[in-house]
């Protein structure tokens, strides 16, 4: 397992990724930077990481998991209830790979994040 740093504007949190094919090319993507789009609690932003879907892909995520959606291809970080919800549960688009998990979720902090910010993801 490694650990990685993301940046968003002045925030920072530190997240773990799994031993995954998915995890793997995110951190062979390392460093990058993007910007944030927010979609509910969601926080989503391009990468150039390569994956495609792996077995157990699934829309059904939860609280500070990272998944990655090969749709755009996007990193998501889920936090709570986004429009593709049944409830407060989190839910993404159609079906991501997670590949990792924020060590800390503050709901104040990741709700504070705009559209548009700058993100830098890094190893630690």
């Amino acid at each position: 397992m490694a650990e990685i740093t993301i940046e968003i504007g002045k925030l920072s949190f530190l997240a773990n990724i799994y031993d995954t094919p998915t995890g793997r090319a995110i951190i062979d993507a390392l460093p990058f930077r993007s910007s944030a789009n927010t979609w509910g609690d969601e926080i989503y932003f391009e990468t150039s990481a390569q994956a495609g879907l792996e077995p157990g892909a699934t829309d059904e995520v939860a609280i500070g998991d990272l998944a990655y959606w090969p749709t755009m291809p996007a990193f998501c970080i889920f936090f709570g209830s986004t429009p593709a919800s049944h409830g407060h549960e989190p839910r993404a688009a159609s079906a991501v790979n997670v590949f990792g998990k924020l060590q800390d979720v503050d709901l104040t902090v990741l709700r504070s994040v705009r559209d548009g910010e700058s993100i830098r993801v890094s190893r630690s």
